[in-house]
């Protein structure tokens, strides 16, 4: 659970520090709905880059963004919908787009969900404490730009085999930047530093997305409720919410499947996967190329009773779709078939990781057969601004993608994307995954079963988590009050 007990000492050192940097923290109130923002703290942002390391940007940590680099305000969901020319099947498929977040990814707001619990009831002390978060990706950068913001040390945890863009960004954000063994799958390796880091007698606070709930708590509570909003807007008359897909990586975003089925309990959730790394498919294990998912395990903070589906992706077909909608022949290419170009001029808003989750939303789409009052919702986590390394890669490699390969990408990944590596979930398939956790959690690292098993047999466990999003707001304004406090 997410521990709300007040440290006194730590609270009071905060609170100064906030006063000192002038930081107002939103609420998830606020990053639900914008609109409750304050009036000021708009105008301000008026003269605010999307990115800037400015506390007034914790405001925008919200899929609310208007979808601008500098000064924009709030409007409606960013996404994009993918027509059948593209997809091949008949099902709308929508995915809410991260790039308008800052850092440009989502990743930030679940990196809010854990720290800001700790930083306002005086669990972590930002004047005596450095903040860690271990990663394979976009999520340590979301720790250290929001530690940033709010006047904290921080160090980032993650692969060395991420592109370059990444670590290029952190050196110039995090505090502390430690490069573990190996890439997307190597998470036990993150862990283990971790373990070295509580052992090193410094004051460190990991937080760990893969287990922490304030991650769950953040994509219930944000991320949830912007999916219904976007099928709201686009449903029609006879629209049905029919499924939703997900790369599981820590798990945190597949949280916002547990408010949808509030409201559409018969939506089918997919979770998502490397092929090459066949964890929740086969207990198997691998390396594989979709940057930024991890595996190897199944995060603490996945509740399985959720999940319908899982899928595997080839890590081939995000590696090859990359180019074809980044390409100069591929955007060529996908005009000349009918794809709207202001759709085509916007594709580069999907990373990696983004586009096997429209592969996912895909092969569900074809396995339940759905047709064209269905729509299935998915995420795009990032965009390629931290992928263009990867682009430059393939063409050193393989050369200049031309007509004939676009063709190929499109009908092999796309049109040509089946129903292979699905497995439905019954009872007994949720089950097994989930006892997965405990060689990770509990042999490892030292979590008790008894928990492990209330998770699985008691609904309220998770009910439990869900509740404390209001409880949290309310110690947020009164830590915002006691800053204004002179």
């Amino acid at each position: 659970m997410i521990d709300l007990t007040i440290v006194d000492r730590g609270l009071e050192h905060a609170v100064t520090r906030a006063r000192e940097r002038n930081i107002v923290i939103p609420t998830f109130a606020q990053m639900r709905d914008p609109g409750s923002i304050p009036a000021d703290v708009v105008g301000r942002l008026e003269s605010v880059g999307l990115w800037d390391l400015d506390p007034l940007n914790l405001f925008r940590i919200t899929w609310h963004n208007a979808p601008v680099e500098k000064g924009g305000g709030f409007g409606e969901v960013n996404y994009l919908e993918f027509p059948r020319e593209l997809t091949g099947v008949d099902a709308r498929i929508v995915a809410l787009v991260g790039k308008w977040f800052p850092t440009g990814a989502h990743k930030v707001g679940a990196a809010f969900g854990c720290l800001v619990p700790r930083l306002v009831t005086g669990q972590f002390d930002p004047t005596t404490q450095k903040s860690a978060w271990p990663s394979t990706g976009n999520y340590c950068r979301g720790g250290a730009y929001d530690a940033n913001l709010l006047a904290c040390e921080s160090i980032a945890i993650l692969p060395e085999g991420m592109s370059s863009e990444r670590f290029a960004w952190l050196e110039a954000v995090a505090g502390e930047v430690i490069k573990t063994p190996g890439s997307e799958s190597n998470v036990k390796e993150i862990f283990d530093k971790c373990a070295e880091l509580r052992a090193s007698g410094e004051d460190i606070v990991i937080f760990n997305q893969f287990d922490e709930f304030g991650n769950y708590l953040w994509h219930y509570t944000v991320t949830g409720p912007a999916m219904l909003e976007v099928f709201e807007a686009l449903k029609g008359e006879r629209g049905r919410l029919a499924g939703v897909a997900y790369s599981t990586g820590s798990a945190g975003t597949i949280a916002s499947a547990d408010f949808l089925k509030q409201h559409h309990p018969t939506v089918r959730v997919a979770a998502s996967e490397a092929l090459q790394c066949p964890t929740l498919l086969l207990n198997g294990h691998g390396s594989h190329r979709i940057e930024g998912i991890g595996d190897k395990h199944v995060p603490w903070i996945h509740n399985l009773r959720s999940t319908d589906m899982v899928t595997g992706i080839d890590d081939a077909g995000p590696m090859a779709l990359i180019h074809l909608f980044n390409e100069p022949a591929g955007i060529d290419y996908l005009v000349s078939v009918g794809i709207p170009e202001a759709l085509v001029s916007r594709l580069p808003e999907l990373g990696i990781s983004s586009i096997a989750n429209l592969l996912s939303s895909i092969k569900l789409a074809r396995w339940y057969e759905l047709g064209s009052d269905d729509l299935v919702i998915t995420i795009a986590t990032d965009s390629m601004d931290m992928y263009q390394s990867r682009l430059v890669e393939a063409r050193d490699r393989h050369g200049e993608l031309d007509s004939t390969g676009a063709a190929v990408a499109h009908q092999r990944w796309l049109l040509g994307e089946s129903t292979a590596n699905v497995e439905e979930l019954g009872y007994w398939e949720r089950r097994r995954i989930h006892n997965l956790k405990y060689f990770t959690w509990v042999e490892q690292q030292g979590k008790d079963v008894a928990v492990l098993d209330r998770q699985w047999h008691d609904p309220d466990y998770w009910t439990e988590i869900q509740q404390m999003t209001e409880p949290i707001d309310d110690l947020i304004r009164q830590f915002n009050a006691r800053v204004a406090a002179s």
